[in-house]
C-alpha cells in the first residue's frame, strides 16, 4: 500500500479530486491498482510486486493543471509527502536533461539555470524539513515544482532552438514539414481557400462509418470531391486512417460481428482494399491503422491485434506499392493499460510492429490535450520532448499530429463518451484556461520542439475547422464561420520561419506571460 499526504491550507486536505490518476512501473506502463482519497491521504493498492510511480493532474501555481508523476518509490507504511515526491521527479528530469543535452554551459543568468539553482535550493530546504514541520516543507516543495517545471519547459525551449536552426543550417528540414487535417464533410471554397499555398501537404480522415454507412453500400461522392480538388490543387494527401476500432470511425452495422474475429477481418481487409485501390493514384501516404493497441471498444486478444496489424499494412503494400504506409500510436503516454489488460501498452505496440517486420515507413502519433478523456489530459512541453524521444528509438520517421482546443471543453462537447454518466470537464490547462491565445502559443512551442528532432518527418494540426464530427472540440485553427483564430496565423508563421533563411526567434517568447 501506498500512502501520498495532501496539505491544503496548511492542514490535511478534506477533499482531493482524482484526474486522470494512475499507478507506473520501472518500464512507463500503467500498472493495475486501486486508488482513492481518504483522509487527508491518497491511497494506492497496486496489485504487481515492486517500485512504482504515482502518476496524477495536479494544480502547478500559475502553470496549470497538469499531469506530473513522482520517481520510483519503494512501498512503505509512513505516508510520502506528494507535493515532496512530484518535486524530486522533475528535480531529476531538469538535470538529467541539463546533463544530457550538455546544457550546463548556459549562462548563469539564464532562465533555466536561475531556476535550477531557487528549485535545488527549495528542494533542500523542504527535505530538511519534512519530518519538523511538514506544513512548511509543503509549501517550499510545492514552490519547488512551480520553479523546476517552468525551468524544464524553458529548458526544452532552448534546446529546440538550437537544434531547429541547426537541421535548417544543414539543409535538414522536410521538403513537406506542416500540414493541416481537414474534414471530407466540409467542401466550402473559403474553407479550402485556407489551405491552398498555406499549407505542405492535407490530412484526410475517411471514417469508414461515413464512406460505407451501410453494410457493402459505399459512398463516394464527399472523398471523390476533396480528391479531385486536391489533385487540381497539386496538394499531397495523407489518408486515413483506414481501420481505427472506435465509435467516431466504426459503422453501426459493424458491431453485429464484434464477437467474430474471423468475419470482423475479413470485412476489415475488403473496406482497405477497396478504399487503397480507389485512391491509390492520388493519395501518397496512407494511415493504414490506428489506436488498435489501445483495443477498448472491440475485444480482441493480443494475436489478432498483431495479425489485423501485419494483413492491413501488407494489404495496402500489394495494392499501392508506391506510398509510404503509417501506423498510428494513438494515447501515446499509456494510461488506458492501467485500466485495459487486454491492451497493448504503446512502447511494445511500436516494438512489436518493428520486431515482427511489418513493413512500415513512419510511425503517426497524435498528441491531443485538453479533453477530460484518456490519452488527452494536459501534460507539459518537457513531457512531450521526453515522449517523442521514447520513440526515435525504433528507428522510423515520426509523423506527429498536434490538437488543443480554444476554449474549455464542457462535458455536453465530449467526443464519444463511453457511457451516459456525467464527465468532469477539468482536463487540466496549459498556463492559462484554454483559449484561442492559449492554443497559439501551445501550437507555436510544440512545432518548435517537434520539428528540431532530426526524426520528425512531418507535423499536422488535427482539424482545420470547427466541425461536429470533431475529435476534440473546438480544436480547428478556423472557426465554424471560417474565420482564423490565432492558432492559424502562428503555425502559418511558424511554417514561414522554418523554410525561410536566417534564424528562428522563438524560443522563450512562445510561453505566454499574464
Amino acid at each position: 500500500m501506498y500512502r501520498f499526504r495532501v496539505l491544503e491550507g496548511g492542514q490535511a486536505a478534506n477533499h482531493w479530486p482524482l484526474y486522470n490518476t494512475y499507478m507506473m512501473g520501472s518500464d512507463g506502463t500503467g500498472l493495475r491498482a486501486d486508488i482513492r482519497f481518504e483522509s487527508g491521504l491518497i491511497l494506492c493498492n497496486k496489485r504487481e510486486a515492486g517500485s512504482a510511480a504515482l502518476a496524477l493532474q495536479h494544480r502547478v501555481g500559475e502553470l496549470g493543471g497538469l499531469t506530473l508523476q513522482t520517481c520510483l518509490l519503494p512501498e512503505r507504511e509512513e505516508p510520502y509527502l506528494l507535493s515532496l515526491e512530484l518535486a524530486r521527479h522533475r528535480l531529476m528530469i531538469l538535470y538529467a536533461k541539463l546533463e544530457e543535452w550538455q546544457m550546463f554551459d548556459l549562462d548563469p543568468d539564464h532562465v533555466v539555470m536561475r531556476c535550477s539553482r531557487s528549485s535545488r535550493e527549495k528542494f533542500i530546504e523542504a527535505l530538511c524539513s519534512v519530518h519538523d514541520d511538514m506544513v512548511l516543507a509543503d509549501g517550499l516543495a510545492q514552490e519547488c515544482l512551480i520553479i523546476a517545471v517552468d525551468g524544464s519547459e524553458e529548458l526544452s525551449l532552448a534546446h529546440s532552438r538550437l537544434l531547429i536552426n541547426r537541421r535548417r543550417s544543414t539543409g535538414a528540414v522536410p521538403g513537406a514539414p506542416i500540414g493541416c487535417g481537414v474534414w471530407f464533410g466540409h467542401t466550402h471554397q473559403r474553407y479550402r481557400d485556407r489551405l491552398v499555398d498555406n499549407f505542405d501537404f492535407l490530412q484526410l480522415s475517411l471514417p469508414w462509418k461515413h464512406l460505407a454507412p451501410a453494410e457493402g453500400d459505399y459512398t463516394w461522392d464527399k472523398a471523390d470531391d476533396w480528391a479531385r480538388w486536391a489533385v487540381g490543387a497539386a496538394v499531397p494527401i495523407t489518408a486515413g486512417p483506414l481501420i481505427r476500432f472506435n465509435p467516431m470511425h466504426l459503422p453501426a452495422w459493424l458491431y453485429i460481428w464484434e464477437h467474430d474475429y474471423e468475419t470482423i477481418r475479413d470485412l476489415v481487409y475488403e473496406h482497405v482494399e477497396r478504399v487503397v485501390e480507389r485512391y491509390k493514384h492520388v493519395v501518397s501516404r496512407w494511415n493504414v491503422v490506428s489506436g488498435l493497441h489501445v483495443n477498448s471498444h472491440l475485444s480482441f486478444n493480443f494475436e489478432q491485434l498483431m495479425d489485423l496489424t501485419r494483413m492491413a499494412v501488407m494489404l495496402v503494400k500489394k495494392v499501392d506499392p508506391d506510398s509510404q504506409v503509417l501506423v498510428e500510436i494513438r494515447e501515446p503516454f499509456g494510461e488506458y493499460y492501467s485500466l485495459n489488460q487486454q491492451s497493448i501498452p504503446p512502447m511494445m505496440y511500436a516494438d512489436l510492429v518493428t520486431q515482427a517486420s511489418i513493413s512500415i515507413d513512419q510511425f503517426a502519433i497524435p498528441v491531443l490535450i485538453g479533453q477530460p478523456v484518456l490519452g488527452q489530459f494536459t501534460r507539459d512541453l518537457m513531457q512531450m520532448s521526453n515522449l517523442l524521444d521514447q520513440y526515435s528509438v525504433f528507428g522510423k520517421p515520426i509523423h506527429l499530429t498536434l490538437s488543443a482546443p480554444s476554449s474549455p471543453v464542457t462535458p455536453r462537447m465530449i467526443a464519444a463518451p463511453k457511457s451516459a454518466e456525467s464527465v468532469d470537464p477539468s482536463s487540466g490547462h496549459w498556463r492559462q484556461p484554454w483559449s484561442s491565445l492559449i492554443q497559439g502559443h501551445w501550437l507555436e512551442a510544440m512545432c518548435q520542439i517537434a520539428m528540431s528532432k532530426p526524426y520528425i518527418e512531418s507535423l499536422a494540426w488535427q482539424d482545420l475547422i470547427d466541425h461536429s464530427d470533431i475529435e476534440l472540440p473546438l480544436a480547428g485553427l478556423i472557426d465554424e464561420q471560417i474565420e482564423p483564430k490565432d492558432s492559424f496565423d502562428r503555425l502559418l508563421g511558424f511554417r514561414r520561419h522554418l523554410t525561410d533563411n536566417g534564424e528562428i526567434e522563438l524560443a522563450g517568447s512562445v510561453l505566454p506571460s499574464f
